[in-house]
């Protein structure tokens, strides 16, 4: 009797465990459908538009768009793009406007993330409020009042506009500031106290160099908001001698609105300052993310 139940119940667990092996199966089966489906789905276009980058005329228009070119050393569509379509003059604006932006925005959200983080003074919980308050408002909505303050201040078709405007540390720089030096111990700022040195000194000696993983994050985050930014480029900047990146790209619509194959090496010349830039900040992208969210 007892050997029976013993193995019914043996029967019972085999079964239980292979329907449980079951589920496995096919939820890792529908796992990596997924992640090859989602894969594709971001692979391909990006996979066209380089393939149509090699192409000319006649390829781009009667071969495949998956098919490959007939050679890859074809970069006539790559240097119509950067010279003859604007493409040189844009990046130069795009670097200049990126160096004095990020610049500013990342010194301004440190000494903001600093002071707000160390220091206790009346108006602090209202001030951070006002931050937070600050990111509920859409932008679109202070554009007609942003946009006379800029033409009063003669900036409108300068460069100066677009940079004026970005300049201003965003609310997640401050944030992401303060998380940082909550991080550091206070310790540091006592040692340089004791050692004569002043706030100034202690902020740009002692916790600005440690700010490194949160300088990065910031810099690829806002940088890539900053070189994508199509919006303020075109509305306060609209000579085309004064075109950046995204801009320039636009304005094939003009004399290269049916050359795809320019388009896409467009599309390419625009995509590789950012990938470089993650690949090259990918490690303090990361540690920031991870070291920002725990308070040490």
């Amino acid at each position: 009797m007892y050997g029976n139940k013993n193995a019914a119940a043996a029967d019972s667990l085999e079964k239980r465990y292979l329907a449980l092996k079951i589920k496995k199966i096919i939820f890792d089966i529908l796992k990596y459908f997924t992640l090859i489906l989602m894969s594709l789905i971001f692979i391909l276009p990006i996979l066209t538009i380089v393939l149509g980058s090699f192409k000319d005329h006649t390829e781009f228009y009667t071969m495949s768009k998956l098919a490959l070119p007939k050679s890859f050393a074809n970069i006539s569509n790559f240097k119509t793009a950067f010279i003859d379509g604007g493409m040189l003059n844009g990046f130069k604006n795009t670097v200049i406007i990126l160096a004095f932006s990020l610049t500013g925005s990342i010194l301004f959200g440190a000494m903001v993330g600093y002071v707000v983080s160390r220091f206790d003074f009346w108006g602090k919980k209202l001030i951070l409020g006002l931050f937070f308050a600050a990111m509920l408002i859409p932008m679109v909505t202070t554009q007609v009042a942003t946009y006379q303050i800029v033409t009063h201040l003669h900036l409108v078709d300068t460069i100066w506009s677009a940079i004026v405007l970005y300049l201003g540390a965003d609310v997640m720089s401050i944030y992401i500031m303060m998380q940082f030096v909550d991080c550091l111990p206070v310790s540091i700022d006592e040692s340089a106290m004791l050692d004569g040195a002043s706030y100034f000194t202690i902020f740009f000696r002692c916790i600005l160099p440690n700010l490194k993983p949160a300088i990065a994050t910031i810099a690829i985050i806002r940088g890539v908001a900053i070189y994508n930014d199509f919006y303020i480029p075109f509305l306060y900047m609209p000579d085309s001698n004064l075109g950046t990146m995204s801009t320039s790209l636009f304005r094939f619509k003009g004399p290269y609105g049916s050359s795809w194959e320019v388009i896409c090496a467009g599309v390419i010349l625009v995509m590789v300052p950012t990938l470089i830039a993650f690949l090259a900040l990918q490690k303090y992208i990361y540690n920031g993310f991870t070291s920002g969210s725990v308070k040490g």
